[in-house]
Parts: C-alpha cells; sequence; structure tokens
C-alpha cells in the first residue's frame, strides 16, 4: 500500500474557500488546517441550501467526501 502524501493545501490556509461535497452540499468557511488524507478543518462554515444560508461554525469535513474545492480569495 502506498503512503499518503500531503496535499498542496499551504496556500489556502487561512483563506476563505467554496467546497462541493457528495450528496450535493455546499459550504464555504475559512481553511485552519488540514492532514495528509484531504481532511480539512474549516472555521466560520456555512452551508448553501435552497432554503438560505445555515451557520454551522468549525467543523471537521473528511476528504473522500470532497468533489471540488474553489478559493474565494487571491492566494
Amino acid at each position: 500500500m502506498s503512503k499518503a502524501h500531503p496535499p498542496e493545501l499551504k496556500k489556502f490556509m487561512d483563506k476563505k474557500l467554496s467546497l462541493k461535497l457528495n450528496g450535493g452540499r455546499l459550504v464555504q468557511g475559512i481553511l485552519r488546517g488540514f492532514d495528509p488524507f484531504m481532511n480539512l478543518v474549516v472555521d466560520e462554515c456555512t452551508e448553501a441550501s435552497p432554503a438560505g444560508h445555515q451557520t454551522i461554525g468549525m467543523v471537521v469535513i473528511r476528504g473522500n467526501s470532497i468533489i471540488m474545492l474553489e478559493a474565494l480569495e487571491r492566494v
């Protein structure tokens, strides 16, 4: 089995991100940390849904549930 290599996310630290997750969820927040498996710690997280935006706070998002990551600030 191969070892996991850390993702190149250092340039995204402390920047606002938009994440598309499996299940059709869209979340936004500030990246505070990550690990070699691309598990992310996202602060000030909000989820966009047809009903509106819901504030969640600080969350850990598993790397295998991330479909797309987009920076909302200049990196």
